[in-house]
């Protein structure tokens, strides 16, 4: 069992950046393959980004590429998602998603936080 608690999100202007964490309970945190989605309102929910256990396999949306980060430590237990350069379009809330193996689809996470907003003014 893992329990996701998501931080971080507020509002910023276009062109600015945010940090999210997502904090995860237990001893088994290293086991999952941990993630991104986002749902932005009236649209569906969609992948932003994945990182696999030890870190080695990662990826990102292409909308997301080259702006937002994802990484983890592992000593901690937890996952973050560095995010630049952002733009309207990147409002949404934004879930933290645990898995056994790191997957560009919703349905390979059992595990999801309750969501943090991110709200960005142009």
């Amino acid at each position: 069992q893992v329990q996701l608690v998501e931080s971080g999100g507020g509002l910023v202007q276009a062109g600015g950046s945010l940090r999210l964490s997502c904090a995860a309970s237990g001893r088994t945190f290293s086991s999952y393959a941990m993630g991104w989605f986002r749902q932005a309102p009236g649209k569906e929910r969609e992948f932003v980004a994945t990182i696999s256990r030890s870190s080695t396999t990662i990826y990102y949306a292409d909308s997301v590429k080259g702006r937002f980060t994802i990484s983890r430590d592992n000593a901690k237990n937890t996952v973050f998602l560095q995010m630049n350069s952002l733009k309207p379009e990147d409002t949404a809330v934004y879930y933290c998603v645990a898995g056994p193996v790191a997957q560009t689809v919703s349905s390979a996470y059992g595990y999801w936080g309750q969501g943090t907003q991110v709200t960005v003014s142009s």
